[in-house]
């Protein structure tokens, strides 16, 4: 049937059972292309082997994926898309999704450091991170810097915060995470109590948020307090190391009860960096700005003479192990864009020689065989 036959599709009015997952004017104009092929907008709420759940205006649907998952994984469709998909048929086709506002993106295990898009047209990054165990900082920052990459607002939240019963020292525990993470909020919440709960619902309202973590720090439980049932399947953590299995094994998007809708994703074990450069600049805003400062424009804050870093190093207001993550975190960095980038390979080797080269002056010198 020619497209001109089948009835208008108002995107603005047939539409509004989507506004609780986040459909606005923009989208809707967005959309309008697909409108005038007979198509309906819906929002991708799960992805499971080739077909995915959608929501539409006239419910939940479940549609195959064939003609947008191509082979580049960074264009497969994933939780939070919003889709163009076919009303009727058997099967149901997404022939289409719309340009992604944001994109939460990893590295793949992959040795053809691919990247993975784990949520898209998220608001809000809730990263979760147990108290049960010792805080790992280099591990917040390294989702810090994927969450900033993204174009989503990081929210650091500390669960299981009714473990640490000493006021005094939940505090320095919140003080250390906020050092680590500047311009992010730290919020510390226990889903056992509800404490901290109501606020975080509050400020998530009215927008996407993507729950990410490891294995055991608290997401479904806190998932399911924040939505006020029990949706998502919870196992308990092992007491060594508070890791707990996959409870979460696909990314499910959910409406929350005072307003927006969250992200639930599997526990990460890995969390590689995929050309988060802006991301790593951003959690380590001190460092680059302390870094304007250098003698030299491309100073690399080893032994360069006039490094305002290392300055700041010597007289303490700049911690060491955020100089050592920084730069773990930017090597890395570095060596996954230099897989897809010809020139920042070249940057690179023509780097490491300068160094080696300098390296081997310097032992020389010291041998007393330079003339």
């Amino acid at each position: 049937m020619s497209s001109s036959f089948l009835p208008a599709f108002n995107t603005s009015t047939s539409s509004r059972p989507l506004a609780a997952y986040g459909w606005d004017d923009g989208w809707a104009a967005e959309f309008t292309p697909y409108a005038e092929q007979g198509l309906v907008p819906g929002r991708v709420v799960r992805v499971d082997r080739g077909q995915c759940d959608v929501v539409t205006a006239d419910g939940t649907l479940r549609a195959d994926t064939a003609f947008v998952t191509p082979h580049d994984p960074m264009r497969v469709i994933c939780t939070g898309d919003w889709a163009a998909v076919e009303p009727a048929g058997d099967p149901r086709f997404v022939r289409a999704y719309l340009p992604r506002r944001t994109a939460f993106v990893r590295s793949t295990s992959s040795k053809r450091s691919e990247g993975q898009i784990l949520a898209a047209n998220v608001d809000h990054a809730i990263i979760a991170v147990s108290l049960a165990v010792e805080l790992d900082l280099g591990r917040v920052e390294r989702f810090l810097a994927l969450a900033w990459e993204s174009g989503a607002q990081p929210l650091v939240v500390l669960t299981k915060a009714d473990l640490v019963p000493d006021p005094v020292g939940l505090s320095y525990l919140v003080q250390d995470v906020e050092t680590t993470a500047p311009g992010v909020r730290v919020l510390p919440l226990s889903s056992a109590t509800g404490e901290g709960v109501d606020v975080l619902g509050a400020l998530v309202a009215g927008g996407t948020s993507v729950l990410l973590g490891q294995s055991g720090a608290g997401k479904s439980t806190l998932a399911n307090a924040l939505l006020g049932e029990d949706v998502m399947a919870v196992q308990a953590s092992r007491e060594v190391d508070g890791k707990g299995r996959h409870t979460t094994t696909t990314r499910n998007l959910l409406v929350l009860p005072g307003g927006g809708v969250l992200i639930d994703t599997p526990g990460l074990r890995g969390v590689g960096l995929y050309d988060a450069e802006t991301g790593v600049g951003q959690v380590f805003a001190e460092i680059e700005e302390l870094a304007a400062d250098c003698r030299f424009h491309d100073c690399g804050h080893e032994a360069e003479p006039g490094c305002a870093v290392l300055i700041a190093i010597e007289d303490g207001s700049l911690a060491q192990r955020r100089l050592d993550s920084y730069r773990k975190l930017t090597r890395e960095n570095q060596r996954i864009v230099a897989k897809t980038d010809a020139r920042v390979r070249a940057e690179i080797r023509r780097d490491w020689k300068a160094k080696g080269a300098e390296g081997r002056a310097n032992a020389a010198l010291k041998r007393g065989h330079l003339r």
